[in-house]
């Protein structure tokens, strides 16, 4: 049996290249280019060759993507250059003026602004809806309705939605269905196996893995793979062979490090969870989780990233505790190595409760989850 077509983790060590290809050599060579030659005028005419211009692959895009395509069972994956491009590409690849789309409301924030700055004013009515709507999703469809977008946990919220029942009622619709799944990974949900047609990762955050790369994904099934890939052409983004080396090279340790940060994660979570100046606790592998049976269900495991409460604090208290944290850097992005705190504004949103205090987000690294738990009660001792 080919490596490649072992257990999951085999297979990530494996997929995307293949060493007798290229001299023997494990890694896919790092092709840096634009400008491809032809060997005679009727070979340009007919562009009978694989690669005709970088801008529609390289050996090395073409590893990734490759790799991409089998871990999301796919019938192709394009790049993009970062993770908020993957669900521009896609979005503007199916609709159009007059189209009607429904978005999660507890999507990724610039996700909610591109369709506030841009999609409606090209014409398309953007209309958000509750995360756990289910199958009553379909109450929402109208004529005009083109493209469900999910985004399964929600940013910050982390509500799992019910994606099969989505997707379900969408393809009884002849509706096309999108989810940014880059919070499971394809380790952890295959998107396309529930009935979803395009599955979206920010590749910046755990696939590369190391906090020193900007990309994105998006995999789609066919009939739709055409489209999606047209749509990347016609908008000309494209990504270079160094970056796509780094994705594939983070890649192959993403089960290693995807486990280790999920196991931490917990940890913390307890931690929080049991600590009496802690709210709610925002993470779906708990029991006390609203949407845990769902999550359950459907995932594999659960990765680093969740949210929490700071009971009864105020702004000035959340700012003590952020800037108490020593192991903890304050900044943007997630699925690195490192922890990473920040505090959430949710003002734009329609909020299934409220909570009694502010709502911070973590993100659990590779550090030990004691070392972090020290470091947190050091920020909750501030308040």
């Amino acid at each position: 049996m080919p490596p490649s077509q072992g257990r999951r983790d085999t297979a990530i060590a494996h997929i995307g290249h293949e060493p007798r290809s290229f001299h023997g050599f494990v890694n896919p060579p790092v092709v840096r280019a634009s400008t491809v030659l032809f060997p005679d005028a009727d070979t340009l005419e007919r562009r009978a060759q694989r690669y005709i211009y970088a801008t529609r692959g390289t050996p090395t895009t073409d590893a990734f993507a490759q790799a991409m395509t089998a871990l999301e069972g796919a019938a192709g994956t394009i790049l993009l250059p970062t993770g908020l491009a993957a669900i521009t590409v896609p979005l503007l690849s199916f609709l159009k003026s007059g189209d009607h789309v429904l978005i999660v409301d507890s999507v990724y924030g610039p996700t909610r602004a591109f369709a506030e700055g841009h999609l409606r004013k090209a014409g398309v009515a953007v209309e958000y809806y509750p995360a756990r709507i289910g199958a009553d999703i379909a109450r929402l469809f109208r004529p005009e309705t083109a493209v469900v977008f999910m985004e399964s946990p929600g940013s910050n919220t982390m509500d799992i939605q019910d994606v099969p029942a989505i997707a379900g009622a969408a393809r009884a619709a002849g509706i096309l269905t999108m989810i940014d799944n880059t919070w499971a990974t394809p380790l952890l949900f295959r998107p396309l196996e529930h009935g979803v047609d395009v599955s979206i990762h920010a590749v910046t955050k755990y696939i590369a893995g190391h906090s020193d790369l900007l990309m994105g994904s998006a995999s789609a099934a066919q009939p739709h793979f055409d489209t999606l890939k047209a749509g990347a052409l016609l908008f000309g983004v494209t990504v270079g062979g160094d970056d796509a080396y780094l994705a594939l090279r983070g890649l192959r340790t993403l089960p290693v490090r995807l486990r280790q940060q999920a196991a931490s994660a917990l940890v913390v979570a307890q931690f929080l969870a049991d600590h009496p100046k802690v709210g709610a606790v925002l993470h779906p592998a708990l029991p006390s989780h609203p949407d845990h049976a769902i999550w359950k269900r459907d995932f594999d495991g659960a990765s680093g990233l969740f949210s929490f409460v700071l009971k009864g604090a105020d702004r000035d208290g959340a700012h003590r505790f952020l800037n108490s944290l020593a192991l903890f850097g304050m900044g943007f992005s997630w699925g690195g190595y490192e922890s990473l705190v920040v505090p959430v504004n949710l003002a734009d949103r329609t909020l299934p409760q409220a909570w009694d205090g502010p709502l911070i987000r973590l993100q659990i690294g590779l550090e030990d989850p004691q070392d972090l738990i020290a470091d947190l009660q050091r920020g909750l001792a501030a308040l």
